[in-house]
Parts: structure tokens; sequence; C-alpha cells
């Protein structure tokens, strides 16, 4: 039996909240991060940052790839005769890329990323992006973005990374079918998953970003898409403007989550309620009695999310309507109220949410509020266990499949394993 919470029929949720507003001091990764899922993605794909060692350390580390390993990225690295002049960066990165595809046959589409120190210099990598086409295509298709994080959170690199190969996208043919596209990445497991269903339901899709290059979907007025991840507002943007059309919905986050994400594109594409029903009876099933598991460890809960990913509204959704949690602050790095239309409509009215951050005020409101669990940054977690509080790093929130409804359960653990974790120390 499904434990989801009803909604009311005059119920808005927190569709009208005015966010607590904060723009201090941050705690977040850098977009260069999202080069760690992405490089597994898009499978013959190369991420060539454009930066200082720094940025080489961070991605090298949060990967974790050994040394005799074939990763799909790496860093041309701005040295002292770079910022000094001495050199002709555009000469030496050029160079780079020269010696690059030249070891690398494999190499189809290669990402030119900017950092917060390319961006200080101003180098102008949308012209080297430019130049390299000239030079490697079609063998090599070449485009930029930026990693930077001066002013983004880390999720945000997928994000300028998915708009950046937007324009390229063929165009769909004029008067044929609607198509449905899924936007966002997602490990192969997690789409293969999603494929059955919608097939199971009569629907062929696409999804952007494709495992390769040269399976680019085509986009038009005929596109339908659903947004898998919630970070990925300018992709949207830049699908909208090429006719693509959105459909709002929940993200697929748990059994209601996921059901009502699957129930969008089939309400847009016809599919009749039986079939949806028969589609997903079985899935949502094993996965309602998967969560009945965590359930007894969770509820009553009470949990505080700082802002981090920009996934903290879904999760924030899940866990109190399918786990019973109470929810003290949801934090989130941005607010956009049309993408989270559906979710805030499911928050229990009055929920205290914050736009922005200022870790110090957030912190002080942290510790008064003495929460049974933290959602943080890595910065973040030791400082507060060192006060008592128990924390989940929300980074493997991003690195970790908890898409639908075979990871619905997966994604529970994540929040009572730290709590299980602190019984166990105290007894």
């Amino acid at each position: 039996m499904s434990t989801v919470i009803p909604i009311r029929a005059d119920s808005t949720g927190c569709t009208d909240v005015v966010p607590l507003v904060e723009r201090g001091q941050r705690e977040v990764f850098c977009g260069l991060t999202g080069i760690i899922w992405l490089h597994r993605k898009i499978q013959d794909a190369f991420f060539l940052v454009v930066g200082s060692r720094t940025c080489a350390h961070l991605i090298q580390s949060a990967a974790g790839v050994m040394i005799f390993a074939e990763p799909r990225f790496g860093t041309a690295i701005i040295d002292e005769r770079d910022l000094a002049g001495l050199a002709d960066v555009h000469e030496e990165l050029d160079r780079v890329v020269g010696q690059l595809l030249a070891r690398r046959p494999d190499i189809r589409l290669l990402f030119l990323v900017g950092s917060c120190p390319s961006e200080v210099i101003k180098l102008d990598l949308s012209r080297a992006a430019e130049r390299q086409n000239r030079i490697h295509h079609p063998a090599v298709r070449v485009l930029n973005y930026s990693g930077s994080g001066i002013e983004t959170t880390f999720t945000q690199g997928e994000d300028a990374c998915l708009a950046s190969m937007v324009p390229g996208l063929p165009a769909s043919q004029a008067g044929t079918a609607p198509a449905l596209m899924v936007v966002g990445t997602l490990a192969d497991v997690v789409e293969d998953q999603m494929r059955q269903l919608f097939e199971r339901m009569g629907l062929q899709l696409s999804f952007f970003p494709p495992r390769h290059s040269q399976a680019m979907p085509a986009v038009g007025a005929n596109t339908r898409f659903l947004l898998a991840q919630p970070f990925l507002a300018d992709t949207a943007r830049a699908l909208q403007s090429r006719g693509a059309q959105h459909l709002s919905a929940p993200f697929p986050l748990g059994v209601e989550g996921t059901t009502a994400w699957l129930q969008a594109a089939a309400t847009a594409f016809g599919v009749a309620p039986e079939v949806f029903e028969q589609a997903t009876l079985a899935p949502r099933q094993r996965a309602e009695k998967a969560l009945a598991v965590q359930r007894d460890i969770l509820h009553g809960q009470r949990i505080f999310f700082f802002p981090d990913s920009q996934l903290e509204i879904p999760l924030a959704r899940f866990v109190q309507r399918e786990l019973g949690m109470h929810l003290v602050e949801v934090g989130t790095p941005y607010l956009h109220r049309q993408h989270m239309a559906a979710e805030l409509a499911l928050l229990p009215a009055g929920t205290r949410i914050s736009e922005g951050q200022d870790v110090d005020l957030q912190l002080d409101r942290c510790l008064a509020d003495a929460p049974d669990l933290v959602v943080c940054g890595l910065g973040l977690a030791n400082p507060l266990e060192a006060q008592g509080i128990t924390t989940k790093w929300a980074i493997e929130l991003v690195f970790t499949p908890i898409q639908g409804y075979e990871q619905a359960a997966d994604l529970a653990g994540l929040f009572s394993r730290p709590l299980k974790r602190r019984l166990k120390l105290a007894a």
C-alpha cells in the first residue's frame, strides 16, 4: 500500500513561498566537478580543462582515477609564462589539443572547459573552439563551456555543458509525430530502466546527452522533453528556443516523484490509464515495499538541507512525504520557480526555504534548531559532526544513481545510514 501523503484539493503547498534570500559567503564545489559524471556518460568525448594545477588536482582526486587508467578528461595547465605574457596562450592551447587528438584518435567530441584562472586572464575559449573546429572538423567537433566556480554552484557545470551542445543538435523534420526526450545525465542502468518503462507504455524516446556523440537526438517543434535533473535551466531554455516543449513534472526521486514524472509524459502522449498502470505497477510495488524498511528508521527525524546541488527541494519532498521526516530548513542555491512548481506544491505549507547562502548565518540557524540529520557539503560536515550533529555529504546524492523506482530504497538508504552509524557509535 502506498504511504505517500495525499494532497488536499485546495492545497498549494509552498507554491507561493517567500524564501529567505541570502547573499553571503558560500560553501560549494566549482562546475568542473560535473566532468566526473559527464565523461563517463558521453563515451567518445574528452573534457580538456584550461586551468591551473589546482583544477587538475580537483578533478583527479574527485574522480579517483588510478594512474594506469585512460580517463576522458585532462588539464591544459596555465603556468607562470602564460600569466606573465611570455607565451601565446592560444598557440600553447593549439599545441596541446593537437597532441591530445593525435594520441587519442577515439575522441569525436572535445570540450574546452573554462575555469576560474582562464576567465581571470580573459582567455576567449569560444574563439579557440572555433579555430580548433576549422582544423579538426568533421573528424572531431570542438565545443566550449565554463566550469568556473566564481558565481555558480557545481551542478551548473552539466547545465553549461549540455547548453553548449543544443545549437548543434540536428533539427527534427517538420510535420513529424511528437517525440519524447529525457534531458539530464543519468547512470546507464537508470537510463535502461527508464527506457524499458516508457517502451512498456508504447513510447519511444531519446536521451540527452547520449552515450555517443554521433547519436545526438533531433530537436524541434515536435519535441517534448522531461528534465531528469533540476539544475538544467540554461539547457531547458536553449531547447525551448529550438521549439521544444517542456513537460512540467516533479523529478523522478522516490515512488511518488517517479510516478508523477512518468505520468507527465504518458498524459502528453495520450497513453491510456490502464496501460500506464500495467507498465508501472510491479516496479512501483517493489519500491514501496523496499521503502518500508527505511521508513521505520527515518520517520519523525528532523532534517536540515544546506544549499549545494539544487536537488534539495525534490529531496525534501521525497523524505517528507514518503519517509515521514520533518523539514527544518530546505536550502537551495537557486530557486527556479517554473521548474520547481510541481515540487513546491507538494511541500508542506510553511516549510522554511532559503535561497543562496550566508554560511555563518545558516550555521547559526542549524545549531539552534539541532536537527537529527544535516545534508551539507564536505567543508561543513566535519565541523558539524564535531558539534554532535549527524551529517550526510550532499555530493553523494549527485554521484549516486538515485532516480527511478529501483533506486528509491537506495536513495532512502543514503539518509538512514548516517543515523544508523550514530546509533552504533553511541551503543
